[in-house]
């Protein structure tokens, strides 16, 4: 006996009115404002035909404050499975067109469920955010769904990547799911994540302020550093996302997607060297140095335009995925300050995570002095950068460009934080400050009664220099591992990556460290 076609068309009908939420006018509104819908969001990013939806009919038939019973459709949220590039990974999409994309107990559910099928498969998870909050309508029960939401994202971190992608609005207690997951892609256009707006600031404060200054993505990506990555458009979110998929691993027991190549490349890069400025005091962009290590000049940069003194960013080295830490000199000299020290030690936390080696480049002259930075914490925010080195298992590898003073010398992962190699070039300083700041400390009573004081100046800095904070020196002492041509270092990155790989390094039993935060 067959199934009847009625039961046949019931299903089929059931379905279409869940998948074709929204009516034409509504979704042709969103296209004209560059807008994805929630499906189309999930297309675009798996692999065709590899699209498995969970919980496709679970919806809260909503009866308070006059809702009337009216039916949710997939209770404004789209949950499921598919494959990017090859690789599993689970996604959430919230569906605007939908109740506005609220949260409401149901629509937890379905989230909490695909958090959970993540954990047990091992895949990252991927959300798209765009909804306006919990659903009133639902009073503690909506509150409850983003407790057991948050609670699930604590349990996934540093077990399987969590990508969120702001799309819409992300208001209120909504913003604390993506803040607790790994990276943060945000459009420039449609989006904006916030916990108070400008209406109740208002009220509370008495200050007048727009959206754009208090929850726009380049506001988050510059000055509050909530955002990670910002997209112009939906489907550029989209392509960032595959893109920074495709340098993690699947969870934290795997190795990142590796792809040696097959014969290991030592040949020589002699155009290194042009990139480094003559006066020591120049500044050098770091940039051009990562571009010229990685392959084919490629990586993918975190939190560009967040404290900018210091560089992270995913790359690959003759196909090994590194991430990469750099002082920036083209920024505030390269100086480590609060927000510098809280970017490169976040990076740091997650690659150990996910068993990503680190490569650091270090031109540092200290930590940035100032009022303002004492008065913020520089010495607790510091301490997190130092805590998140040493704590680190990783491969750590460690090059020092030129400056390596003081305090930053150990915070950029000297030999006693961690660092399983240090190889200096030798344009490198190593000292407890800069040559000219010794000297003047040091020679204060003789370069007052000398005849031409410049001049003495001069003699003493490259005295102090060739005998205090030469490379060489710190070679000769073992806390510099070599002294190498700096047209040599891809060779010796892409040959000690292949060297360290294997690492294990066992700490002792504790449940966990108490970073400084």
């Amino acid at each position: 006996m067959s199934i009847s076609q009625k039961t046949l068309d019931n299903l089929k009908n059931r379905r279409k009115a869940i998948r074709e939420a929204g009516d034409k006018e509504s979704v042709a509104k969103r296209h004209e404002k560059g807008l994805l819908t929630a499906r189309e969001r999930l297309n675009l990013l798996f692999q065709e035909g590899t699209f498995q939806e969970i919980g496709t009919h679970i919806q809260h038939t909503c009866t308070h404050f006059g809702m009337g019973g009216k039916a949710i459709p997939a209770d404004g949220v789209v949950v499921g499975t598919g494959f990017v590039d090859g690789r599993q990974v689970a996604a959430v999409s919230q569906d605007f067109l939908v109740m506005a994309g609220t949260l409401g107990k149901m629509h937890a559910i379905k989230i909490v469920e695909s958090q959970k099928y993540a954990q047990r498969m091992g895949i990252p998870i991927v959300a798209f955010k765009d909804s306006g909050g919990a659903r009133i309508q639902e009073g503690v029960d909506a509150l409850s769904g983003y407790g057991h939401v948050f609670y699930n994202n604590v349990i996934l971190s540093g077990v399987v990547p969590q990508i969120a992608v702001i799309l819409g609005p992300c208001a209120g207690g909504a913003s604390y799911s993506p803040a607790l997951m790994d990276f943060i892609i945000m459009t420039r256009q449609n989006a904006h994540m916030f916990i108070t707006g400008p209406a109740v600031i208002k009220t509370v404060t008495g200050r007048d302020c727009t959206m754009e200054q208090i929850g726009s993505a380049d506001i988050h990506a510059s000055v509050s550093g909530n955002v990670h990555v910002v997209a112009d458009n939906d489907q550029h979110a989209i392509d960032l996302t595959k893109k920074l998929l495709s340098y993690l691993p699947q969870n934290n027991t795997q190795d990142p997607p590796h792809h040696p190549w097959p014969e290991l490349d030592l040949g020589e890069d002699p155009e290194m060297a042009s990139l480094v400025p003559e006066d020591p005091k120049d500044p050098m962009d770091v940039k051009q140095i990562i571009a010229r290590l990685v392959d084919n000049g490629e990586y993918f940069e975190i939190h560009a335009e967040f404290a900018r003194n210091v560089v992270v960013c995913f790359a690959r080295v003759q196909g090994i995925v590194i991430g990469i830490i750099a002082n920036q000199s083209l920024e505030k000299a390269g100086c480590l300050d609060i927000d510098a020290s809280d970017k490169a030690a976040r990076f740091i936390r997650f690659c150990n995570a996910f068993n990503i080696p680190i490569v650091n480049l270090v031109d540092v002259p200290g930590f940035l002095p100032g009022i303002e930075q004492e008065r913020g914490g520089i010495i607790r925010h510091g301490a997190k950068l130092l805590f998140a080195y040493a704590s680190a298992t990783v491969p750590k590898l460690t090059f020092i460009l030129r400056k390596a003073y003081g305090g930053s010398y150990l915070a950029m992962c000297s030999p006693e934080m961690g660092a399983d190699v240090v190889y200096a070039w030798p344009t490198a300083e190593i000292a407890v400050m800069g040559a000219e700041g010794a000297v003047n400390l040091l020679y204060r009573k003789e370069l007052k009664d000398a005849k031409d004081p410049k001049a003495r100046t001069g003699e003493l800095v490259q005295e102090y220099r060739d005998n205090f904070s030469s490379p060489y020196l710190s070679a000769a002492r073992g806390y510099v591992t070599d002294v190498i041509d700096p047209s040599e270092t891809r060779a010796i990155i892409a040959m000690t990556l292949r060297k360290t790989l294997n690492k294990r390094e066992l700490r002792p039993l504790k449940k966990h460290g108490n970073i400084p935060l």
